[in-house]
């Protein structure tokens, strides 16, 4: 029996890999949308202006205090209601970017912060304006703190996307839901789900270990 369920499995391999691209181009396009508005929005909040550090406080604070799924639910089943259509592709990567930018632009703003306010000042009395502050001193010494928790919320992002699934995108977790209906061996189907989410997400994680690696052993001979 486990013989037969294994075929099928093989059979659907192109389904899981059809599902595996797709979930590729969610999340990279995901990805990129949400590290340009993650830091965008971390320079923001982390200036002096105080309106702008509520508001923006207040988007991050709904976005992490509400579950995906129901962020989700409200793009692709709600707005139509308004007369916002969007296919299933489309509210994934809004959803996904929306989602991640919150999370990216804590991280930023923290590690932004974090820099000692005397160089910003000293930045200040040389005649820099804040573009040239924020390019020449600020940005490059948050990048060290930034890059190892960057790369681990790529990863969680990756994870995330499996959510959208729910609602009818073919990714690789609904590549999952389909395949088991056919084959009732639900630790085959969704072991190899769970396997093709690790070849997505190995690189990151490894690469999220070297930076840490790196930024620590670089700390050590300061």
């Amino acid at each position: 029996m486990l013989h037969a369920y294994f075929s099928s499995l093989i059979d659907s391999l192109p389904v899981f890999f059809q599902g595996l691209w797709i979930t590729i181009q969610v999340s990279g396009a995901s990805l990129v949308g949400a590290t340009v508005f993650g830091f965008c929005l971390g320079i923001l909040r982390a200036c002096q202006i105080r309106f702008i550090k509520h508001t923006l406080a207040a988007y991050v604070d709904i976005v992490r205090g509400t579950p995906f799924l129901v962020q989700i639910f409200i793009v692709f089943f709600i707005l139509p209601e308004f007369g916002i259509q969007l296919e299933a592709f489309s509210a994934s990567v809004i959803c996904l970017t929306f989602y991640g930018t919150a999370y990216i632009s804590e991280i930023v703003a923290a590690s932004i912060m974090a820099i000692p306010h005397g160089q910003t000042e000293a930045a200040k009395a040389s005649g820099l304006s804040w573009y040239q502050r924020m390019r020449l001193i600020i940005l490059p010494q948050a990048m060290r703190p930034i890059l190892p928790p960057l790369v681990g919320q790529y990863v969680l992002l990756i994870k995330d996307s499996s959510v959208v699934s729910v609602i009818g995108l073919t990714d690789v977790a609904r590549a999952g839901w389909l395949t088991v209906q056919r084959i009732p061996e639900g630790l085959m189907v969704f072991g190899l789900v769970g396997i093709l989410y690790f070849v997505i997400c190995y690189p990151l994680i490894h690469l999220a270990n070297w930076f840490e690696k790196r930024l620590t052993g670089e700390a050590l001979h300061l």
